[in-house]
Order: C-alpha cells, then sequence, then structure tokens
C-alpha cells in the first residue's frame, strides 16, 4: 500500500443509496482523467464492483511471491471477493473475524503496484469491516472519505452515524454525495425530487462537511452499469453525467500528485 500515493474510501450507513454506483463512477472518471487507478470491493457479501466495471466472472491469479494479480479494465485494477468465488451467485456465509482477515488480504496480498488512487467501496452501516479498514490505513497518508447519502431523511438519518463514524476513528472526509436526487425527464430537462430533496446538503451542513454535489436518478446509468459500460462516456451530455464529472472534479483537487 506503500506505493498507492492516495486512498479514497466510498462509504454510506445505508444500503441501496447507490454507493458502489459512486465508487465505480468515481474509478472510471478518474482513470479518464489520466490518473492510475485501482477499485478494491470489501462488500463481503454483496459484492457489486465486478459486475458494473464489466469484469463478471473473470478470475484473479497468483504472482510473485503469492500475491494476486488483480483482474484489469481499462488500465483500472480491480479486486473483490467475486472473483474468488466458483458461482458468482454463491452466498459468503462468513463471521467477522474471516471478513476481517480477507479485508486486510485484499489491502496487502494484491499486486496493486503503483497507483495515484485506490478507490475502496464498502458495505452499509459501521461494523467489522469499517473498523477492520480504518485500523489498516491508520498511518498511511492521503486517506479521505467520500459519503454517499439519498436525499430523503430515512437515509440521511443513518448517514449521520457513517459520519459519526469516521470523526470518531479519525477517517478525514473529503465530502459528502447525494444521489438518486431527483429524476430528470429527458423530454424536458425538468428535474422532478422523486424522494424528496436537500437533505444530502443540509446534512453536509450539520456536519460541517464539504457538499460535492448531487446525481440525478438516470435509468441509463443503471442499464449501462448491468452491461459494463462507463456511462459517462456513453451519455456525456446527460445530467447525471454532468453531475458525476463536477464531483469528479471536486475530488480530484483533494488527492495528492
Amino acid at each position: 500500500m506503500e506505493a498507492v500515493k492516495n486512498k479514497l474510501v466510498v462509504l454510506s450507513g445505508k444500503g441501496g443509496v447507490g454507493k458502489s454506483t459512486v465508487a465505480c463512477q468515481l474509478a472510471l472518471g478518474l482513470a479518464k482523467r489520466g490518473k492510475k487507478v485501482g477499485i478494491l470491493d470489501i462488500d463481503i457479501c454483496g459484492p457489486s464492483v465486478p459486475k458494473i466495471m464489466g469484469v463478471e466472472g473473470k478470475d484473479v491469479l497468483q504472482g510473485e511471491g503469492g500475491k494476486w494479480v488483480p483482474v484489469e479494465r481499462d488500465g483500472i485494477k480491480i479486486m473483490s471477493i467475486q472473483f474468488l468465488l466458483e458461482n458468482a451467485s454463491d452466498a459468503v456465509v462468513w463471521r467477522g473475524p474471516r471478513k476481517d482477515a480477507c479485508i486486510k488480504q485484499f489491502l496487502t496480498d494484491v499486486q496493486w503496484g503503483g497507483l495515484d488512487v485506490l478507490v475502496i467501496d464498502t458495505p452499509p452501516g459501521t461494523s467489522d469491516e469499517h473498523i477492520t479498514l480504518c485500523e489498516c490505513l491508520k498511518g498511511h497518508p492521503n486517506t479521505g472519505a467520500v459519503v454517499v447519502t439519498g436525499p430523503q431523511q430515512v437515509a440521511c438519518d443513518d448517514v449521520r452515524k457513517e459520519l459519526s463514524f469516521c470523526r470518531k476513528l479519525g477517517l478525514p472526509l473529503h465530502g459528502l454525495v447525494e444521489n438518486m436526487s431527483g429524476f430528470v425527464c429527458p423530454h424536458c430537462a425538468d428535474c422532478v425530487p422523486v424522494f424528496s430533496s436537500g437533505g444530502g446538503q443540509q446534512l453536509a451542513t450539520d456536519y460541517n462537511v464539504a457538499f460535492l454535489g448531487k446525481i440525478p436518478i438516470d435509468p441509463r446509468l443503471a442499464s449501462a452499469e448491468d452491461e459494463g459500460v462507463h456511462f459517462a462516456d456513453a451519455f456525456p451530455a446527460s445530467e447525471t453525467a454532468k453531475c458525476i464529472n463536477s464531483i469528479l472534479q471536486q475530488i480530484e483537487g483533494k488527492l495528492v500528485s
């Protein structure tokens, strides 16, 4: 991990807010901007990164020193528990200690090489996996978190706990993203607040955290991820792609070169 300049942890206290979507779009966007990027999926029980990145069904190999060689897509190095399963539909039924050991291996026993940034996609919540990750990254410079929420109050209430978790463990916060923030009409470009509006911005204000922006719902984004397509490349003029690029620009400014 010493050769990884920046570690970008993507978190959310709530499941289903699009955390893996944000993590993968950040990895793809940063690579497009010329960064050497890796993405690590530590959601042991619900890995989504291989599907979104279009590398489902690939295998990792053992390289020099017995370390795993990550799967690559467009120069992005990718590691997930899914690559180690016989069947992608198999459930991972592990207790905390085994999951913790797996996360430690992913950080230390994978040939990440020299990266500008390693994006780490985490499961929802504030449990064993998150504590183990923070313990492993403690003392590593240039580590920061991006927290993802939905706009509705029920999501924001859970994400408050994630922000509190980051502060308790000393994990620096790069900012907060409000995902699924309205639906942009493909005909008139009007944005309808399907799940209410403004919850993420208020949460960022309450916790004195940078508000990185809102990402509106676009059905084409879901389709692109199902097919392993880079959404911002496929639909660069869409409002959602513009919002993602704005967030990317802000995050890029927080990274160490």
